[in-house]
């Protein structure tokens, strides 16, 4: 099962991503733009993700992903259970959900 600290190791090797403790909840950010964070007992983790296409992966995948709720609903934002996915899967999301919050030039030089 993915862990926060899974989470941790990647989005510190992610230019200007911080970690906050907000109301205890841990989320991560570039600026003030929140792109991970893990409800209180850190099972569920919501990520930036493009809500064009998030209805398309609920219904596909609906044991694993979850609609926010009602009132995020108009931000880009899904959510996952962490005991469904596996470590490459959560690198694939986390990484994408930086790459929506970063400036293009600063995940181009990540990219390499």
């Amino acid at each position: 099962m993915v862990t926060v600290e899974d989470v941790r190791r990647l989005t510190s090797t992610f230019p200007r991503s911080s970690e906050h403790l907000i109301r205890d909840r841990i989320k991560f950010r570039v600026g003030s733009i929140v792109y991970v964070a893990f409800s209180r007992d850190e099972s569920v983790m919501g990520f930036a993700f493009p809500k064009e296409e998030r209805d398309a992966l609920v219904a596909a995948e609906p044991d694993t992903f979850m609609l926010p709720s009602e009132s995020d609903l108009r931000y880009n934002w899904l959510l996952v259970r962490l005991s469904a996915i596996d470590e490459q899967e959560m690198r694939e999301l986390v990484l994408e959900a930086w790459r929506m919050v970063v400036p293009k030039k600063v995940y181009a030089a990540y990219a390499g």
